[in-house]
């Protein structure tokens, strides 16, 4: 079987489950684990390559209201590719290449591949996405004994918090900075599978804007900076960044911590089982272990 995967959390599930020999392409953003950098690119970004939030965020509303994609695919390497499997996303068009043009895109080759569409919105719906690669893959044994580890994995957690009868510190998760959006989809069950209590995002909802004087008047106890798509050194740059400006000044008193957005919260794959136990060492860390300097850093 031939594979091209337009996310990285797809390329992630498929790394996972051991299909990496299989892999003939995947996207620009592809960067997990490091074997997949001698795959074939198959897409590039439309927008500007920059940390500039605000500049990311004028740039994706300028194209939205042009109607155009913020991602584009090369067909001609992707036909040269003869893929059997294309992997996509219907989750966000800011993330990702869009569902829509990798159909078009499927139905002008031939033999036309099969495409399967990855959508979770929750810890649970990744999952199944995780099994849905699975079975395209004919890897049915290896998905349910990874499935098994990484719910194993979550239930050590949770009942690691019950047994201690740990605090459960109001946490706020950035998501964006310019401006504010806090995390939606997974990232507030990710808090609340970590022992915390997400003070504003909703889960399973899209990401919002969100006032600052509205995330001041939650009262986070811990803030952790990860906008999408950013690493851990860019997040922590951006932390700081922002603990300089006066609209941040409220956060002085509080636990500031950058995560690897990548990593641990943006990307709907496994890893968000290691943002689950990175953030249950950062609020808890007499119970866990000390959490990796290459997923957060303490910014404050």
């Amino acid at each position: 079987m031939r594979i091209v995967s337009l996310l990285p959390a797809a390329t992630e599930i498929v790394a996972l489950l051991g299909a990496t020999d299989h892999l003939v392409g995947v996207s620009h953003e592809c960067d997990y684990p490091d074997i997949v950098g001698s795959r074939a690119r198959v897409t590039r970004a439309t927008i500007p390559d920059t940390h500039d939030p605000a500049a990311i965020d004028e740039a994706v509303r300028e194209q939205h209201e042009a109607g155009l994609a913020l991602f584009a695919i090369d067909e001609a390497r992707v036909r040269a590719l003869h893929p059997d499997l294309l992997l996509t996303q219907a989750l966000c068009e800011v993330c990702a290449v869009r569902e829509s043009d990798v159909r078009a895109l499927a139905s002008r080759l031939s033999p036309e591949p099969r495409v399967v569409t990855l959508g979770g919105t929750s810890l649970d719906g990744i999952l199944d996405d995780l099994r849905r690669v699975g079975e395209a893959l004919g890897a049915e044994d290896e998905v349910e004994e990874t499935l098994a580890g990484l719910r194993d994995r979550v239930r050590h957690v949770h009942e690691t918090l019950k047994a201690a009868k740990a605090p459960r510190p109001r946490v706020a998760l950035v998501e964006w900075t310019e401006p504010v959006y806090l995390a939606g989809h997974w990232g507030p069950e990710q808090i609340k599978r970590a022992g915390g209590i997400d003070v504003l995002g909703v889960a399973g909802a899209h990401s919002v804007p969100v006032a600052m004087d509205a995330l001041r008047e939650a009262a986070p106890e811990i803030v952790l900076f990860a906008p999408c798509g950013y690493s851990l050194d860019a997040a922590a740059a951006e932390a700081r960044r922002c603990l300089a400006l006066p609209a941040w000044e409220w956060l002085r008193d509080r636990q500031v911590w950058a995560l690897d957005a990548n990593g641990l919260t943006s990307r709907p794959g496994p890893r968000v089982v290691d943002g689950i136990e990175a953030m249950a060492r950062i609020f808890n860390p007499s119970l866990f272990t000390e959490v990796a300097g290459a997923h957060a850093v303490r910014v404050q």
